[in-house]
């Protein structure tokens, strides 16, 4: 038999978890500080017995990627406005427990559709009614992707994170039959389109070229926070994501709220690839998106849904991907150090959100063994 002390000792586990009360903006703010404090500390020790190198150096290289030049400044903000803007797009169906996990895929067929644009009736009308005709090309193209999945999420509740991660991959094929068709040579590489005209082309603004890019994500930012935060449609869009029922017993019609939603978050991806063809890329691949969709769902969930927020984890995330490509110049280190100290960064701030909700308890032992 059992003794009542080991009986005890199974009921009371010496280590256990809790959730928080909520805390303070500045309590908040401290925890997050201090594991991301000890995460710069774990980088350097790991690049200490990994290389042998100063980690110093290493941090001074990072931010020698990001901020050296003022051309590194401008592209640091053109990525982290990608990033910030993909982000964005996702969060409406996030917020609404919609896992929309295709958003790599409906910011290559808006891109598409845009480039698509170019390449046909490029010549046929004015380059701003060209953009304006992308525009509009891209976001009801992106919308009808995300529709496609959240049309059968809404009527037979059918797995919307395996439906739209398919999706993904079709665009890519879609993109790559386009790209087969527009180039006979069969080099499956599709150039710069209008390269000589510049027509669909977004202008530079005193002299920048990604600075219009910025501005619209900036619009953009402010938009979906007033939307999600001050609207209606906002507040239908929570209800939903925190229970359906209690949704559907205080009268909101769930079905058009999820299809809605849906719509809007892939009309915002569609403009996202409208502005990668317009005011970047000028062209497009397969892989054109670089797994910011991905990447954008990470921003979306650490950030809790919070535009504002989304903009300091866009930038960080930014940050710390030229940083690494930095590293491997500059030190002549192996790519995947630079990687590396990425993906612990990265782990880090999401583990600073379980410390922020959770807090771990150590119980203490007495002398005679009982806790």
């Amino acid at each position: 038999m059992q003794s009542k002390k080991s009986v005890k000792a199974k009921k009371n586990p010496w280590i256990y978890i809790t959730k928080r009360s909520e805390l303070s903006k500045k309590n908040s703010f401290l925890i997050r500080g201090t594991v991301i404090g000890a995460g710069i500390l774990l980088c350097a020790v790991i690049t200490i017995l990994l290389t042998g190198v100063n980690p110093l150096k290493v941090f001074a290289s990072m931010f020698e990627g990001s901020f050296g030049t003022p051309r590194k400044i401008w592209n640091l903000l053109q990525s982290a406005a990608i990033l910030l803007g993909i982000s964005l797009a996702v969060t409406p169906a996030f917020k609404m427990r919609f896992w929309n996990t295709g958003a790599e895929g409906q910011v290559l067929v808006g891109m598409l559709a845009s480039v698509a644009c170019m390449f046909y009736i490029g010549d046929a009308i004015p380059s701003w009614l060209l953009i304006l005709v992308m525009l509009l090309a891209s976001t009801v193209t992106g919308a009808i992707w995300a529709g496609i999945p959240g049309v059968f999420k809404a009527l037979w509740n059918t797995n919307e994170t395996l439906f739209t991660l398919m999706m993904n991959y079709v665009a890519m094929q879609l993109v790559s039959f386009f790209i087969m068709l527009w180039v006979p040579s069969g080099s499956m590489v599709l150039g710069v389109v209008n390269s000589q005209s510049k027509v669909g082309w977004f202008p530079s603004l005193f002299g920048q070229q990604y600075l219009l890019n910025i501005l619209i994500v900036a619009v953009m930012t402010v938009l979906v926070h007033i939307y999600l935060k001050k609207s209606k449609q906002g507040y239908e869009i929570s209800v939903v994501g925190e229970s359906e029922n209690t949704a559907r017993y205080i009268g909101i019609n769930v079905k058009h709220v999820i299809l809605r939603t849906v719509l809007i978050s892939g009309a915002l991806c569609g403009i996202m690839g409208w502005i990668l063809a317009a005011g970047t890329d000028h062209s497009i691949t397969a892989s054109s998106v670089g797994g910011n969709g991905f990447t954008a769902i990470m921003i979306s969930w650490m950030s809790k849904f919070n535009p504002i927020a989304m903009i300091f984890s866009s930038l960080l995330v930014c940050f710390l991907q030229k940083g690494a490509g930095q590293i491997a110049s500059d030190l002549r280190l192996n790519s995947s150090v630079g990687e590396v100290l990425t993906g612990i960064m990265i782990l880090v701030i999401i583990s600073s959100e379980f410390f922020v909700n959770y807090k771990i308890h150590i119980r203490k032992v007495k002398k005679g063994g009982d806790a």
